[in-house]
Formats: C-alpha cells, structure tokens, sequence
C-alpha cells in the first residue's frame, strides 16, 4: 500500500519504519525538517521534546520485535537499558535516533510540510493535501510543490493531541487538564558519580501536600528534575526561575541527593512544562462509524496521558503494534481495521486513561486539603500505598505497576487496601518543606512578595 504519515515524532516515525518493512510505500508528513547541519534540533512546537521521559519495557519490546537494529543504535547513542526492563534516554535522543533510522529506511520518505486535509473520493480517504516546503533531507523524494496531492491508500494521523488537519471528525474527546503543571531541569554527572537512589525501577520520587518531586535518570550521565504543582497554585509560578528552581532543589532532600554540586552540575536553564493533560479519542464518530475509511488516529491523538507515570509512549507503540497485525488480518479493507483497533484500544488502552485521570483527581483533591475518601474506590496510587505497608498485595499492584496488567485487576486489593487507611494509616510525608515553606523559598528566592493561591 501507499501509506502516509502525518507526523514525526516517535509514533510516526516507528510506524513508518514498521511499515516499509512490511513492503509498504510510505511517506511522512511533518513541519519539523528534521535535525540541521551543527546537529542542533529545537523542535518548535513539541514543548516535550526537551521534558523528561520515562521508556518502559514495552518500548523495549517494541523496538526489539520490530527493528532491533534501531534499537542497538539508540544504546550506542548512549541509551542505558534499566532493570528491571525499559530504557534511560532523553526523548530527544530518541527521536534523533529514530529520524535517523527513518530517513536510511528504504521505502520511507521524509516529506517536510503541512497537512493541510484529507482527500477523499466516494466516502474513503485518497490521500493529503500538503502545504509548505517540500522535500526533507538528502536522499528524500515526492512532492515538492506547495498545495500538491499526496495520495495513498491509507493515512495515518499521528499528529499528536493537538493536531488539527483531521479535527471534527471523530466523536469529541474526554478528558482535559489534570490539573497539574511542571517545570524540569537537566543535569550532567561529574567525572565518576553515578544517579541518585531511586524509589521506583524509572525514576525517584517523593510527593508531599501541595506539591511533588521526580529526578528521572536518562542516557549518557544525564538527568532530569522535575517539580510539579497544582495548575492553579500561582504562588509558585516563581519555580520557572532560576534561583528559585535552585533553592528549592537545595531544600527537598530527594533532589538535594540527586543535585548535590560535587554529584551534578546543570547544563540547561529551567524549562517550563505548563499544564498537563488527560484526553481521549477514540477512532469513530458520533454515531459509531469510522469516519473516513483508510483514516487511522494513533499515539496521543487517541491516548494522552499526565507524563508523570511514563506510559504515553508505551501506549502509543502499543497501539501500531497491534495496527500492524490488525492490518495483515483485514489487507484490503482499512475499515475493518479501525473498527477493531478502536475496540482494543478501549479495552485495552483506554482504562490507563481512566486510571490517570480517577488519580489526578483524587490527587488535586488531597492537595486541595481533603483526606482519604473511603465511600468510595481507592485510587490505584492509594492501592500501591498501600502496598508498602502489606507487601501481601505486591503480586497484583506489581503488575499493574509495570503495565503487564490493567488497572482493574486492582480490585482485588481494594478490601485489604480499604482495611488499612480505615485504621488511619496514610501514606507518610517524606522529610522536606511543606507547601508553605516551598512558597516562601520560592518568594524569597526571586525577591517578590508571596501570590495568593487560587
């Protein structure tokens, strides 16, 4: 088949890759021309590019089956494989990576442009109208002509949660803001020193009332801090400035450890992540039809989920991957295909969106003042809590944890979770400033007077 992609960034970019291997003709669509000459790549517009990302397992197991040559590529860029199964990386050295291995890919053209619309043609997708300039790298063929066709039998959408050229197609999205915001910073090792103590296999983590801390460890000696807050918490809007994203890794024990001068030193400046999201979309409308059939919506078009877990690139190669098999099973009929990938993804996806978004609720919530609410299911961060106290309960959290089991095979704990925070147990606060405190560090740091929360 002809197969077009719009979209570069790593749901793209491994489906294009996945499926020229397959024998397929593929072309990808993206403003982004790719990485310049001096090897500098500022990616406009995909604000997370330069965040911390968290590659599980699954990402592994994905790379392996379907391209192990890219991912041998990505550890000698550097990439560390962590225990017990995913991958430390920065995402732009993932994405290098796999742009990399996409344009070398026979069969995949980088198409440097704007996707204007779908073309359609008696109710089924024909191809894209394209705007912009034309061809992207060396080696690299089709249209180069601003507002020519691009036609193929088959288009996929993986423009991300706010891609716009498919908009209004599909029945309207669930979910929204979670109702938190973050900033990070990137630090390098000193010659000799090794990643702070995590708290979980991907990460360190530490969340007190008001507000949280994660230092994620990446590739190459490098690593990301990140602080996180309630999206409404103006007083601490400040942690975007420098001296006060210092002072307050000065003052949080986990990021102290992790931050340490003779451990670490910062070679980026504070990068602002503005608010996060939870969305869901699935593949049909609203009268439970596929819209355009040869019309498929993958990665954070369909599944958007808070960054803080990792799980938005495990859920989007989860979903091609199963694409790519749905696609041999229907060959000739994309209509067929969607109609099943969109059932997966809502057994299968779809209750990590629910789960996200039942957790940051109850997080805000906590945040917010309020205490444990036992009239009703614990969430699933209560559930592995809980766990902590009643290692009894790790043989079902833990597979959840690790996303080999769905979040509703949490509910056999809930009776034995619900025991223990009905005796008053609550998770314990880690040692370090309160929120009030993390406020007047912050205040004090950039020389203004304290914001009214709200």
């Amino acid at each position: 088949m002809r197969i077009a992609v719009v979209g570069a960034g790593p749901t793209g970019l491994f489906s294009a890759i996945a499926l020229a291997r397959r024998g397929h003709a593929v072309t990808v669509v993206d403003r982004d021309p790719g990485p310049q000459p001096d090897g500098s790549w500022e990616r406009a517009g995909v604000m997370q590019f330069h965040h911390p990302h968290a590659f599980r397992g699954q990402v592994v197991e994905a790379l392996s089956a379907e391209m192990p040559d890219v991912l041998d590529a990505l550890i000698a860029a550097g990439a560390e494989p962590a225990q017990p199964a995913g991958l430390r990386c920065r995402r732009m050295v993932f994405e290098r990576v796999l742009h990399a291995a996409a344009r070398a890919e026979p069969g995949v053209t980088m198409l440097c442009g704007h996707a204007e619309r779908v073309l359609v043609d008696r109710g089924r997708v024909t191809g894209l109208r394209i705007s912009g300039r034309g061809r992207s790298g060396p080696g690299s063929a089709g249209p180069g002509v601003d507002g020519q066709p691009l036609y193929a039998d088959l288009v996929l959408d993986a423009s991300g949660r706010a891609g716009r050229f498919a908009r209004g197609l599909r029945a309207p999205a669930q979910g929204g803001d979670c109702g938190q915001a973050y900033v990070s910073r990137q630090y390098r090792l000193r010659p000799g020193a090794e990643f702070g103590p995590l708290t979980m296999p991907i990460a360190a983590v530490a969340f007190y009332p008001g507000y949280g801390v994660i230092a994620f460890p990446h590739d190459s000696g490098v690593f990301s801090v990140v602080v996180t807050r309630s999206g409404d918490d103006r007083a601490l809007t400040g942690l975007r400035e420098t001296a006060a994203f210092d002072a307050v890794a000065a003052a949080v024990p986990l990021l102290a450890t992790w931050t340490d001068p003779e451990r670490s030193t910062p070679f980026t400046g504070v990068l602002p992540g503005g608010r996060l999201y939870n969305t869901w979309c699935g593949q049909l409308d609203d009268a439970g039809d596929v819209p355009l059939p040869g019309l498929v919506f993958v990665g954070d078009a369909v599944c958007t989920t808070n960054p803080s877990a990792g799980r938005g690139i495990t859920t989007s190669l989860l979903q091609v991957r199963r694409l790519l098999e749905l696609l041999a099973e229907h060959p000739g009929d994309p209509e067929s295909a969607t109609r099943a990938l969109d059932a997966w993804s809502t057994a299968e996806l779809k209750p990590w969106f629910d789960d996200h978004v039942t957790c940051d609720a109850g997080l805000a919530a906590r945040w917010a003042g309020a205490d444990v609410d036992l009239d009703r299911p614990l969430p699933s961060d209560l559930l592995g809590a809980a766990a902590t106290v009643d290692p009894s309960l790790m043989p079902v959290v833990g597979p959840y944890l690790a996303m080999q089991a769905l979040p509703a095979t949490l509910d056999e704990v809930q009776p034995r979770a619900r025991e223990i925070y009905a005796t008053g147990w609550r998770p314990p606060v880690p040692d370090g400033p309160t929120r009030d405190e993390l406020v007047d560090l912050v205040t004090r740091a950039i020389g203004e007077p304290a914001a009214v929360p709200g």
